[in-house]
């Protein structure tokens, strides 16, 4: 699989990266998640992404791969203790987080630390960045990153404290392209791409029941993409992968899975490589033809 140089750190990541949202909230047997981890770093996956909200996430990842620690980047996002919902940025608590993580995922130092979807007052005020750097003294990680979207994203790439953004980049999110990635190539952040097929939001016939995917039903549904329209499912999910992996910076795109089969399926998209000049760009004119300001960045 290939491999790129996440901004001026010194990880090459593949360009897949594995995220553990799914594999947390959706309550996966541990054997399911030894399968499917384990066969993507043997297959040349070497980024996991979580959090500690994401329930169960980080203890199934430690139980599981944590003996092949040497085999991959391990990055994770404090900022909600208490799950999604909950929000402390204090100094004490983000540490504690941090400490937390360590042992469920049976480490002594994360790769990357990333502060998760805190607001632009929260960057600005500095004591969350601040923790961070305390952590890396402390020699819990060895780079600090932000992971969220719009405005707050924008001051995160500006104020010059992260290695990393990690970022709503997809077919039915674009802001970036031109808010924020720009001037993070600048800096020569590592820019990783989050919801990197857009939750895969038609794959239903009808608007999907859980609430967390409407904002992409709703917004693809009005870009009536033709590719869409016209290809099979997995051949339009693939073209939607292969478009983030084209857009200018990113590094690696972060796919969450619960099905071991998923990972082979995902890595296969992806060998046919970018997306040509036009239908990169068709994709983007499209965009900007049809999208009103209210298309922000979705956290």
């Amino acid at each position: 699989m290939e491999r790129r140089q996440l901004g001026r750190t010194d990880m090459e990541v593949s360009v897949l990266g594995f995220g553990g949202s799914e594999i947390g909230y959706e309550d996966i047997a541990e054997e399911t998640v030894a399968k499917l981890l384990n066969s993507a770093l043997d297959a040349g996956l070497n980024v996991i992404d979580t959090a500690e909200c994401y329930q169960g996430s980080e203890e199934l990842i430690g139980r599981t791969v944590g003996h092949r620690r040497q085999d991959f980047y391990l990055f994770t996002k404090c900022g909600h203790p208490r799950g999604i919902g909950s929000e402390d940025w204090s100094s004490a608590s983000l540490l504690e987080s941090i400490e937390r993580s360590l042992k469920r995922l049976k480490t002594d130092r994360l790769d990357l630390i990333q502060l998760h979807s805190c607001s632009e007052s929260v960057l600005r005020k500095g004591d969350a960045i601040a923790a961070l750097q305390s952590a890396r003294e402390k020699g819990y990680t060895r780079y600090l990153g932000y992971s969220g979207d719009s405005v707050a994203a924008k001051f995160a790439v500006e104020c010059g404290a992260f290695d990393t953004l990690q970022t709503s980049i997809n077919i039915a999110d674009q802001e970036p392209l031109d808010l924020t990635l720009p001037q993070a190539r600048e800096k020569q952040m590592g820019i990783i791409a989050k919801r990197p097929i857009a939750n895969a939001a038609w794959k239903e016939q009808h608007k999907p029941i859980d609430s967390y995917h409407h904002a992409y039903w709703d917004r693809l549904t009005k870009l009536d993409y033709d590719f869409i329209q016209q290809c099979p499912l997995e051949e339009s999910i693939g073209h939607a992968l292969r478009f983030t992996l084209t857009v200018p910076g990113v590094h690696t795109a972060i796919v969450g899975t619960s099905k071991p089969e998923r990972w082979s399926q995902n890595a296969k998209m992806v060998e046919a490589g970018p997306l040509s000049e036009s239908d990169f760009e068709s994709i983007r004119e499209r965009w900007d033809d049809i999208r009103p300001r209210t298309w922000i960045g979705q956290t």
